[in-house]
C-alpha cells in the first residue's frame, strides 16, 4: 500500500506550487497559478545539478519552499485521519499533520529529480468565476506510456487557493492514506499513527545524496 501511495504523492506534487510569489496572486485564476508554478519548478530542477544528483538538503528546501505553501494539510490530515480525528487531542492533531506534512517532502524529496524531462498538458478549467472550489487537471507526458491525469482538488482559502486532495489516474491521495491510518489507528491508536509516520519519516530520511556530495553546503 505505502509503495502505491508513494508513487501517487510523487506524480502529484510533480506539478509544485509556489509561494514566492506576489501578493496580488492570490487572484490568479487557480489553473493559471497551477501551470506558471509547475513550470517555474521544473526549470529549477531542470537547472540545478546538485537537486539532479541528488542532494537532499537541496531538495528539501526546493518544496519547503516551492510547493507546501499552496497545500492546505490541516484538512488534508483531518480528512486522511477520518473519523478518529475528532478523538485526538489539539496536540495529537499538531503531531498528526506536522508527520504528514514531513512525510510527503520525504516521499517527493526521493524521486524529484526523475521529473526534470517531464511535459506537462494543462487542461482548461470548468468552473464559474465564482466558484470557491474546483478541480485542476493536469496531464503529465511520457515517453513511451500513456499520459497521467492528475486532478487538483483546490479550494479558494482568504489567502489564496490551496489544495486539499490529489487524485493520479483518478485514486485520490487523500483516500489511499485514509485506508492506511484507519488500519493503524485501529492497531495502536492515534499514538501509534504518529509513531509510525515518524518512523517512516525517519526511514525515508536515512538516504544519503548521490556520489560526490556530502549533504553539506
Amino acid at each position: 500500500m505505502f509503495q502505491v501511495i508513494a508513487r501517487i504523492a510523487t506524480l502529484a506534487a510533480t506539478a509544485g506550487f509556489v509561494v514566492a510569489v506576489p501578493a496580488s496572486a492570490q487572484e490568479t485564476p487557480p489553473d493559471l497559478l497551477v501551470k506558471n508554478v509547475t513550470l517555474e519548478v521544473v526549470d529549477i530542477v531542470r537547472g540545478d545539478k546538485d537537486i539532479q544528483a541528488g542532494d537532499r538538503r537541496k531538495v528539501v528546501a526546493l518544496i519547503e519552499a516551492k510547493v507546501l505553501p499552496h497545500f492546505n494539510f490541516d484538512a488534508m490530515t483531518a480528512s486522511a485521519v477520518a473519523r478518529h480525528w475528532s478523538k485526538a487531542s489539539a496536540e495529537q492533531k499538531a503531531r498528526l499533520t506536522d508527520e504528514f506534512r514531513t512525510l510527503l517532502v520525504r516521499t517527493y524529496a526521493s524521486s524529484i529529480a526523475a521529473y526534470k524531462d517531464q511535459k506537462f498538458d494543462f487542461r482548461p478549467l470548468r468552473a464559474k468565476p465564482t466558484d470557491t472550489d474546483v478541480t485542476v487537471m493536469v496531464r503529465v507526458m511520457q515517453s513511451g506510456a500513456q499520459p497521467v491525469q492528475l486532478e487538483y482538488d483546490m479550494e479558494k482559502r482568504p489567502n489564496g487557493w490551496k489544495v486539499w486532495d490529489v487524485r493520479v489516474a483518478g485514486i485520490s491521495l487523500v483516500a489511499n492514506y485514509r485506508s492506511e491510518f484507519d488500519n493503524q489507528v485501529r492497531d495502536g491508536g492515534i499514538d501509534g499513527l504518529i509513531k509510525t509516520l515518524r518512523a517512516k519519516n525517519q526511514s525515508l530520511e536515512r538516504p544519503t545524496v548521490a556520489a560526490g556530495g556530502d549533504g553539506k553546503k
